[in-house]
């Protein structure tokens, strides 16, 4: 039996275990000789002077590449420390998982110390500082998105608990009609039908009478007025802070600008969703080994579960928390347009074939897809199937006779004999 062998990659690198209150520092030595490892095990304060003095500790051992768990946002303080000196790689706890039973802190350094010399530790896509900034600033956008879906959740309850049902009458509850009559129901002052509907948009095509009847018989109670008016000011404090939000985005985004704009080429992307995906992927492409790699990056491919040549599930990974959603939404939008139908065109052959939500998550594929390509090859969306999707070749007319008949069913396979006697017949017929 042939014995596994390693290459150590790494003569002298470093594993850090991170924990909220304390660092764990090991370095690997290995003996260009005999390969035998010697540890210098270390442990720090999570402090910012203590993680400075890790930093010194690890160059003062001649060690510049460190390996680090994920451990979950504990981690990002001491990288950002020792990015601009040391060869960081952070990766997954799953990759650098220890053995059950002599577990402790120090053995766990050491264990991805070891793993990080024979590189067989998996690094986590880290982009970089810009786009990390980016990141960080539309994920707090999508929380406040968020926030402010669950207080119009609340608005609406008490609305319906008050017995007020504008949402009957008009598309949006929350649009500028709606809202001026909301305002005036909780205002003092004493409810007058003609003011109420001197209100409403010259554009709704709700009648006055179904308008009036949505709130005729209304009764505000004192602890609904209250929360109907908190979470009104609460809703629009959200909206205003999500407005200046994307605004802040957009000013550190212009050294991105031509990349936004080239994604936004997309059929159902958007400038403000191009931000968002390129603050999750990055600028720069080379750091994906294709488009494939990528798609499976962002979870939007089946996940490997197969055991004994079977294949217990085909449902995508978990991996891609915000991305996923997002691209799942331009899909949708982009299965809808009616300027671009080529992503509606695919999305109605996959969904014969797949069903809808398959068909979905397909698009959504393809469209990673050409925003790798586009961003790799430095252009637009034009995919090289374009003009076969939206002007497809026409068909020949075919000509319905015996013989096209018979050759057609030859061609499915039909019994010879059950042919030979439909030829017998016809040429009796003909006779």
């Amino acid at each position: 039996m042939q014995s596994l062998e390693f290459e150590v990659v790494r003569p002298v690198c470093g594993g850090i275990d991170v924990h909220k209150k304390s660092l764990v520092a090991a370095v690997c030595v290995t003996d260009p000789v005999t390969l035998e490892a010697k540890y210098s095990v270390k442990v720090f304060n999570s402090t910012n002077s203590d993680t400075a003095a890790l930093r010194d500790w690890l160059l003062a051992q001649g060690c510049r590449d460190v390996c680090m768990e994920s451990t979950g946002k504990y981690w990002i303080p001491v990288f950002n420390i020792l990015e601009p000196h040391l060869n960081v790689c952070l990766t997954h706890p799953k990759y650098v998982k220890a053995i059950k039973g002599k577990k402790t802190d120090k053995r766990d350094a050491k264990w991805i110390a070891n793993l990080f010399r024979f590189d067989i530790v998996k690094a986590s896509f880290i982009p970089p500082a810009d786009i990390r900034a980016l990141r960080e600033l539309s994920r707090y956008r999508l929380k406040l998105s968020y926030m402010r879906s669950a207080e119009k959740n609340r608005y609406q309850n008490s609305m319906t608990i008050s017995r007020i049902r504008l949402d009957c009458v008009f598309t949006d509850p929350f649009g500028r009609s709606a809202s001026r009559i909301m305002d005036y129901l909780l205002s003092d002052k004493p409810f007058d039908e003609k003011e109420c509907l001197s209100l409403v948009h010259g554009g709704v095509k709700a009648s006055d009478e179904k308008i009036l009847g949505s709130i005729r018989g209304c009764e505000i109670l004192s602890e609904q007025r209250f929360k109907l008016s908190h979470t009104k000011a609460h809703m629009d404090f959200i909206s205003r802070s999500i407005s200046e939000l994307e605004l802040e985005l957009f000013r550190r985004s212009r050294p991105f600008d031509a990349q936004i704009k080239r994604i936004a080429t997309v059929t159902g992307i958007t400038e403000l969703s191009a931000l968002f995906i390129l603050s999750e992927i990055g600028a720069d492409m080379s750091v994906f080994e294709s488009g494939k790699h990528l798609c499976s990056w962002a979870g939007l491919t089946p996940a490997n579960n197969e055991s004994a040549s079977k294949k217990k599930s085909t449902r995508c990974s978990k991996a891609g928390q915000y991305l996923k959603p997002l691209l799942i939404q331009c899909a949708l939008a982009a299965v809808k347009s009616r300027k671009e139908p080529y992503f509606a065109i695919k999305y109605q052959r996959l969904a014969k074939r797949r069903g809808r939500k398959k068909a979905v998550i397909a698009i959504a594929r393809m469209m990673l897809t050409c925003i790798y390509h586009m961003l790799t090859e430095e252009k637009d969306f034009c995919p090289n199937d374009y003009e076969a999707v939206i002007q497809p070749p026409k068909q020949k007319a075919v000509v319905l006779n015996l013989d096209n008949t018979l050759q057609f069913l030859r061609e499915q396979g039909a019994d010879p004999e059950t042919i030979k006697l439909i030829q017998q017949q016809c040429a009796a017929q003909t006779a």
